[in-house]
């Protein structure tokens, strides 16, 4: 079967790996010159455990799955990784509430090394953090991504598959026995293909609105959230990842490490209409007083901005997180056909089992 995957990201390019790998001819459409240089380059580098997500949503499914699945992969491809751990902060009663509903979920979602812990105990494991008490998460980690997408690239092409860079799609239409896709940019051209997964992310929505067939009212919003990362100079202070309770949006301004050790410190969320990826130096005054809640040593002057990721939300400001979207034939009633829409956080940990997802609905 002929497979046309849109987007070179992380998602898509483990989706084509994976229908490649069951032997389909995959060809990955590119609108940009290089893999991943969107939402896939622009986050955190965290392989999630899988706590925070609602039981049986695909989200969670696909975050403990997934996350099992990329470790698996980093030690089989070499891919930089460190199973580093981190802990979910409380600094008053009201938090700890938090952490607790956030332990008793990531135990309902089947996440493993899960421990609460008091504030003494976390203080054993972090000197430098201030808290009344922590939620520690063993299989929490962090990766190389750009080496986790050559990897999955790599397997793509070892498989027979391809991606042609510099190649938007600006249409798809309907043909008896599959679809037809038509391509901007410097060759324009058409391609017949019995199968189209829509993994464009920011893009995802224009690409479906252009859909032949698909209704419009299966097209969802997409809302903007930025996200604003600082680094941070000086020796690293913790060897774990350091995660506030939740707020509004994400999952506040925590610390990650990257597998040097260094420390940076985001992301924080900004509604936009646009896609800007400027960081303005002077929201680092935010970041000081969010993060010395539970870092009160953390120097002046040593936030030095770093870099922006947008995030493709279904819901905006005050609404309630939803779900990944995977709309698929079983869905909307056209075959062949897979747009995914709002793959945000924690889509990088997830990329292998949704991968899985994707070609079993299409090889249904």
């Amino acid at each position: 079967m002929q497979c046309l995957v849109i987007g070179a990201g992380v998602v898509g390019l483990a989706i084509a790996r994976a229908l490649a790998a069951r032997g389909h001819d995959v060809i990955v459409s590119e609108t940009e010159g290089a893999i991943g240089t969107g939402v896939s380059s622009r986050n955190s580098e965290v392989i999630h455990a899988g706590l925070y997500y609602p039981t049986g949503s695909l989200r969670a499914r696909h975050c403990v799955e997934g996350r099992r699945r990329l470790y698996a992969f980093c030690e089989s491809h070499g891919v930089a990784h460190a199973r580093c751990g981190k802990l979910v902060v409380a600094t008053n009663d009201d938090e700890g509430a938090k952490i607790a509903a956030i332990h008793a979920q990531g135990l309902a979602n089947g996440v493993e090394g899960l421990h609460l812990l008091d504030g003494g105990a976390a203080r054993a494991l972090e000197p430098n953090l201030a808290c009344t008490g922590a939620l520690l998460s063993e299989e929490t980690g962090i990766v190389d991504s750009h080496g986790l997408m050559l990897a999955l690239r790599g397997d793509l092409e070892e498989g027979g598959g391809m991606i042609a860079f510099h190649t938007p799609v600006e249409g798809l239409s309907r043909r008896a026995g599959g679809w037809v896709a038509r391509f901007g940019g410097a060759s324009p051209g058409e391609m017949d293909c019995a199968a189209v997964v829509n993994a464009a992310s920011l893009g995802a929505q224009a690409i479906a609105a252009r859909t032949e067939g698909y209704p419009t009212g299966r097209v969802p919003p997409l809302v903007l959230a930025k996200g604003h990362y600082f680094g941070c100079t000086g020796r690293p202070a913790f060897r774990h990842l350091i995660y506030p309770a939740p707020v509004d949006g994400g999952l506040g301004t925590h610390l990650t490490l990257d597998l040097a050790g260094r420390m940076r410190f985001g992301p924080d969320v900004e509604w936009i209409d646009r896609i800007d990826y400027a960081v303005d130096p002077g929201r680092s005054a935010v970041f000081y007083e969010s993060i010395r809640r539970y870092w009160p040593g953390l120097p002046d002057g040593a936030l030095v901005p770093d870099y922006a990721g947008i995030r493709p939300k279904l819901v905006g400001r005050g609404q309630a997180a939803v779900d990944f979207r995977i709309d698929g034939p079983a869905e909307h009633g056209l075959a062949g056909l897979v747009q995914l829409f709002g793959i945000e956080s924690p889509g990088l940990t997830s990329c292998l089992s949704l991968a899985e997802d994707v070609a079993d609905r299409l090889d249904a």
